[in-house]
């Protein structure tokens, strides 16, 4: 197919933290050189911000690095955190709130700011706009183009497919963006991250990596209620129940506002758990409840998290490019923060990236930038945390929080020896038959809600008349073999119901229901199916969620 091209001296795939900080870095840089340089960053979202969901408790270490001034140039950083609240949930209705003095110190947030990453995303986006960056929202990259071994750019997504594959009236076939270098910053499992990882071996004698489920909701509260910059963390209840690790967040914004939201280790063992489900009960317990009677739900989504840390964390350069922030897997789980380390690694990709352009080089491997991550406090902060996710995932909430909290406040440091979690998360799974099925209550409407209701309120909409961007390796798979023995666990791990187990139209039995406008791409199915059956690929140009300041 003959395409349109064009050609940047860096491309930058994805508007997210680490993307828009490694743009506005390269182009400081080049700025101070006096050196011209064309940089581009694509985002499948329809604007920036669209697909961004995170907690966001945000470390402005970064920040202060990339825009010392960004308070004179107006960052939405408006809610600074005034109290930290960590509680044990025992039970549904009892609580445990734990001193300060036996909290990690990675869980305080002193210093810290309450935020909507997608505002400060689309602030990023402004400042490098000004300062020369081209911006294209709504331009998914569909395709990496290796040329001799070496990444030579992206093919954005056509647009105008039907669903059958053929060509509508409407079609436009996608435009060829060729870089002497491409920055791969599109968030947890990118599927050309994971690709790349796959081809270049960048995952070889590393850990598998390792996910977590973060489902939020933003809430409008009574303003009696309102305390900003409260922040509140809790473990426990629901998830212990079920032998699940993970734990909830509270967030008091401004404008009387709050977060609340889940997150759920994707390593759980027990099929029938509905990482969904869990959240909507968790708002139940008296220690949320309090916070959210009273107000009103006005957003959803959901979003899935790279956790596996220092010792899952690939090689990030190979010829062409660097695969940074959560597509390669910063974030610091013990801090329960990964926006600050994805833009570090940016900036770190940015000032790799520049030497080479400033030295003549192109499509060369950076394998120097191993070294400037190592010199970095981005490394010493994720080598010093490398034990948290694997002894969570040994030993639960629990044991795990006292090594967290011997290690963070009595040594000051990492134990001399290193924790490995060897099995991924798709292969964590126990038969249906040797679990107990777990019977979660129905929505009331008022607190707790249904998965429809609450994609509704994630403005997800998707061009329905295209290719399902949900593959199935084997479509027999899910009814012939996940039926019988997981019970179809994509069913509850979805938190959009984009998968169904329906009755067939022509009465043969059983079938497998893929819903793919529902999808908030949150990624879950591509790294939860037990038998990794399912591929997220990326559907036409501005669908999926339209998240607001989440």
């Amino acid at each position: 197919m003959e395409r349109e091209s064009m050609e940047f001296d860096v491309l930058i795939v994805g508007g997210g933290p680490a993307g828009l900080s490694a743009a506005c870095r390269v182009m400081q840089l080049a700025q101070e050189a006096e050196q011209e340089l064309t940089v581009c960053v694509v985002e499948k979202g329809s604007e920036i911000g669209a697909h961004i969901l995170a907690g966001t408790v945000f470390e402005p270490t970064a920040l202060n690095e990339l825009f010392p001034d960004w308070k004179e140039k107006g960052a939405p950083l408006n809610t600074p955190v005034t109290r930290d609240d960590i509680f044990l949930f025992k039970g549904q209705e009892s609580a445990t709130k734990l001193p300060n003095a036996l909290v990690p110190k990675n869980m305080h947030n002193h210093g810290n700011y309450i935020i909507s990453l997608g505002n400060l995303c689309r602030w990023l986006a402004e400042q490098a706009e000004e300062l020369g960056v081209e911006v294209y929202p709504g331009f998914p990259a569909a395709e990496t183009i290796i040329e001799d071994g070496q990444v030579k750019g992206i093919v954005t997504g056509d647009m105008g497919v039907a669903r059958d594959g053929s060509e509508k009236d409407s079609f436009m076939p996608g435009m060829e963006l060729r870089a002497k270098y491409t920055l791969f910053t599109e968030g947890c499992r990118g599927h050309l991250g994971k690709e790349l990882i796959s081809e270049f071996k960048l995952d070889e004698g590393k850990d598998p990596q390792h996910y977590g489920l973060g489902i939020k909701e933003l809430w409008d509260i009574d303003p009696e209620k309102h305390e900003p910059g409260l922040v509140v963390h809790t473990t426990g209840w629901p998830l212990n129940e079920s032998g699940s690790t993970g734990g909830s967040f509270l967030y008091h914004l401004e404008n009387g506002q709050v977060y609340v939201g889940l997150i759920t280790d994707l390593s759980y063992s027990n099929p029938y758990v509905s990482p969904f489900e869990e959240f909507q009960r968790l708002k139940h317990h008296p220690e949320i409840k309090k916070h959210l009677e009273g107000g009103k739900r006005v957003a959803y989504g959901a979003r899935a998290i790279t956790k596996g840390g220092y010792n899952a964390l690939p090689k990030m350069s190979f010829p062409g490019g660097l695969l940074l922030g959560c597509d390669a897997g910063t974030l610091n789980s013990s801090k329960i923060k990964g926006s600050h380390t994805a833009m570090k690694s940016g900036m770190l990709g940015a000032e790799e990236v520049f030497e080479a352009l400033k030295a003549g080089k192109e499509g060369e491997e950076l394998t120097s930038f191993a070294q400037r991550f190592e010199n970095s406090w981005l490394f010493k902060e994720l080598y010093a945390e490398r034990n948290f996710g694997p002894a969570m995932h040994k030993f639960g909430n629990m044991v795990g929080g006292a090594i967290a909290f011997f290690e963070q406040n009595i040594l000051r440091g990492s134990l001399p020896m290193t924790f490995h979690d060897t099995t991924p998360d798709y292969a964590t799974l126990k038969p249906a038959s040797q679990c107990k099925k777990i019977d979660y209550p129905k929505p009331d409407n008022v607190l707790t809600f249904d998965r429809l209701s609450s994609v509704f309120i994630s403005n997800t909409n998707h061009e329905e008349d295209q290719p399902v961007h949900l593959k199935l390796t084997d479509p027999e798979i899910p009814i012939k073999d996940n039926l019988p023995k997981y019970d179809e666990p994509a069913q509850r791990y979805c938190p959009a119901g984009v998968y169904e187990v329906v009755e067939a139209d022509d009465g043969s039995g059983k079938k497998f229901q893929i819903n793919a406008q529902n999808c908030v791409h949150c990624k879950t199915c591509d790294i939860k199916d037990p038998a990794q059956n399912i591929t997220w690929v990326t559907p036409e140009g501005g669908g999926g969620p339209n998240y607001p300041n989440m």
